[in-house]
């Protein structure tokens, strides 16, 4: 499971993610705050700090749960992007690394969920045959 493509999707998650969290802090501290000067928005970016090391060593299951964690961060994005007259393109911004994270987490992770899956059935299919003799 070590192909270009493999490769590239676990690249992908990790920069995105990564760049998710340097957006995150940039929009709250100098970009738009909601207070000048920063708000305390900027810790909405505390939990991607969390899986950033499981995501790097390529666990299967961090990459599993962030994947339904990270739409919580879509959401705001559009929320954001449909709500702020004056930037609305960091909500959309926000949108489209959660969306690059998502995919990459999903493509890399899929070929262990088939792997799972056939063992799963090779194992049912041996203790099913155990049990007719």
């Amino acid at each position: 499971m070590n192909s270009t493509k493999h490769k590239l999707f676990h690249w992908g998650a990790i920069g995105s993610l990564a760049l998710l969290i340097i957006w995150c802090v940039a929009w709250e501290m100098w970009i738009s705050p909601y207070k000048p000067g920063g708000s305390w928005l900027v810790l909405k970016a505390v939990p991607l700090l969390f899986p950033l090391l499981g995501v790097i060593k390529r666990d299967i299951y961090t990459l599993q749960w962030t994947s339904m964690m990270i739409l919580l961060y879509f959401t705001e994005g559009v929320v954001r992007a449909w709500g702020d007259k004056l930037t609305p393109w960091l909500g959309w911004g926000e949108v489209a690394i959660v969306v690059v994270y998502f995919l990459c987490a999903i493509l890399y992770v899929q070929p262990y969920k088939k792997a799972a899956k056939q063992a799963a059935k090779e194992l049912l299919e041996k203790v099913n045959t155990s049990k007719t003799e």
